[in-house]
C-alpha cells in the first residue's frame, strides 16, 4: 500500500504526529481531512516516490540483468557476461546469444 504525507494546516499544533506524518492507505481511500491522533484538519501533500534504478553495469549483473552494447552493424557487446556467456553477440549466430534462462529464477 501507498505511504501518504500529511501535514496539518494549523502550524501551532501539539499533535502526537507531529506537524506533518505518514500515513499507509490504499490508493482507493479518500484523502484524510483530519487528523487521526488529533482531529486537527490536515491536507496530503506531494511527494517524490523512492525508486532506486542500478547504475553501474556490475550492479546490473548482480541483479540478473543483460546488458548489450552496440559496437558495430549487428555485432553487440555483452558488458554483463557471467559464466560461459560470450563477451559478443552477432546477428545470426545463435551460440552468441545471452543465456537469459540460466539468470531467470522464482
Amino acid at each position: 500500500m501507498p505511504i501518504y504525507e500529511y501535514a496539518h494546516n494549523d502550524a501551532n499544533t501539539n499533535c502526537p504526529k507531529g506537524q506533518t506524518f505518514e500515513m499507509s492507505q490504499s490508493i482507493k481511500d479518500d484523502a484524510l481531512t483530519v487528523c487521526p491522533a488529533c482531529d486537527g484538519a490536515v491536507r496530503r501533500l506531494i511527494s517524490a516516490p523512492g525508486i532506486c534504478t542500478p547504475k553501474t553495469n556490475a550492479e546490473l549483473k548482480n541483479l540478473g540483468f543483460t546488458k548489450l552494447v552496440k559496437r558495430d552493424t549487428g555485432v553487440y557487446e555483452n558488458v554483463t557476461a557471467v559464466g560461459g556467456e560470450s563477451r559478443v553477440m552477432e546477428a545470426g549466430k545463435p551460440e552468441t546469444i545471452p543465456h537469459v534462462h540460466k539468470r531467470i529464477s522464482d
